[in-house]
């Protein structure tokens, strides 16, 4: 009988053990689920954004976070000189990490030029009818 308790008792402790692993495992699942789903596209987003601060310069035309659009005048280190609107006295200095959008005045001018030569080959394409 004393054999039969040990045997039983042999059993239960590499039941134990496997049981032991298989939670390991699922620890390590979690904590790399975790990591793929909040942690690594927040670093993305962060790298974007760094992106896009670096590439500010005078000139461009910006979206703040709040909303209003307006153009970058001057550049200090983290600050930024931005002027709203048609008004030319309307120019507030804000911190770069205010700024969520930004498009370059080169692609401002590029798009226009290509809207004009869409638009002078539409015209006569419609002279030729």
């Amino acid at each position: 009988m004393g054999m039969v308790l040990d045997g039983a008792a042999q059993q239960t402790t590499g039941a134990g053990g496997s049981g032991m692993m298989i939670l390991v495992i699922y620890i390590i699942f979690f904590v790399a689920m975790i990591y793929f789903l909040f942690v690594r596209p927040s670093k993305k987003q962060q790298a974007q954004q760094q992106e896009l601060m670096n590439k500010i310069k005078p000139g461009d035309s910006v979206m703040t976070t709040s909303g209003f659009y307006g153009t970058v005048i001057g550049m200090e280190d983290d600050t930024v000189i931005v002027e709203f609107g048609n008004n030319k006295n309307c120019r507030i200095p804000m911190h770069k990490k205010a700024i969520a959008d930004v498009e370059s005045a080169d692609a401002v001018y590029e798009e226009a030029e290509d809207k004009s030569e869409e638009s002078t080959e539409e015209t006569k394409a419609g002279k030729k009818k």
